[in-house]
């Protein structure tokens, strides 16, 4: 399909410019193979990026298998305390504290790993998106060469701030991640970036700062993240106890976007909280 995509592209140059120089050929050859190392390098990151979200789903599964058979335990441990004579209650309650210990470790993990796919699964689709917009966007002369070398050194930079994040340096990411708003205020990827610093506040559980930053998804024009960045802006209220705010901000996404993954989430902490 590429090789179709490119033959008709060169056909397209030719029919356009059948006067053009030698050099400006040469220049839009030259591109169209630059073109092409780029989307094949881009593609094996997503298939290197595949791998591990597999890797990491298989560990979240585990460990949801871990927690449900824990659970088991759990429940025959209560139930050998009833039957067993002359074991003092006391020993009993204390192997049932350790086991629920040990559960909640074990679901905390488990909430901490599901974060992660999450935020895997939002990069490979990122990267995806990057590689179909460079296969449609191929320059028809040598002029746009300028513009695609800075289109270049935007998606660079974007994606040294993911793997700073991807790495858990939290700190770091939210630096560069600043530098690349401040550098391109006007790319596509701004409001990504913005997106990601409210995120790392919120794994730091620095909730506070977490809100001030999801809000200021909302001044970008785009707008594809406002819906993710609502929801988390009501997790952070709620973490910081502010229930009356956590049910402000998640029926907002309710109300304003019904039909998102976000929104039903923001349901299902709705009905936490009323608990």
């Amino acid at each position: 399909m590429k090789s179709v995509q490119l033959f008709c592209l060169a056909v397209s140059a030719s029919w356009l410019f059948g006067c053009a120089a030698p050099q400006q050929i040469e220049l839009i050859e030259r591109e169209q193979r630059r073109l092409r190392n780029d989307t094949n390098a881009m593609q094996s990151d997503v298939d290197s990026m595949r791998g591990t979200l597999a890797d990491t789903r298989a560990n979240v599964q585990q460990m949801q298998r871990d927690v449900n058979a824990l659970k088991e335990r759990v429940d025959e441990t209560r139930v050998q305390m009833g039957k067993q004579i002359g074991q003092t209650s006391r020993d009993g309650d204390q192997r049932v504290k350790n086991l629920e210990t040990r559960l909640a470790k074990l679901e905390e993990d488990l909430k901490a790993q599901s974060e992660v796919l999450n935020a895997r699964e939002e990069a490979i689709k990122q990267l995806r998106e990057t590689v179909e917009a460079q296969q449609k966007t191929a320059p028809s002369d040598g002029l746009a060469e300028g513009a695609t070398a800075e289109s270049d050194a935007i998606r660079r930079d974007y994606e040294a701030a993911w793997r700073t994040l991807d790495k858990k340096d939290y700190k770091a990411a939210i630096g560069r991640f600043r530098e690349f708003i401040k550098k391109y205020p006007k790319s596509t990827l701004a409001v990504n970036a913005q997106y990601w610093i409210g995120e790392s506040y919120y794994a730091q559980k620095e909730f506070e700062r977490a809100v001030v930053e999801f809000d200021a998804v909302r001044k970008y024009p785009q707008g594809e993240k406002t819906p993710a960045a609502l929801l988390k802006q009501g997790f952070a209220f709620a973490e910081l106890g502010e229930k009356v705010n956590a049910r402000l901000i998640l029926q907002e996404v309710v109300e304003k976007y019904p039909q998102s993954p976000e929104a039903v989430r923001a349901k299902q902490r709705l009905k936490s909280l009323e608990s």
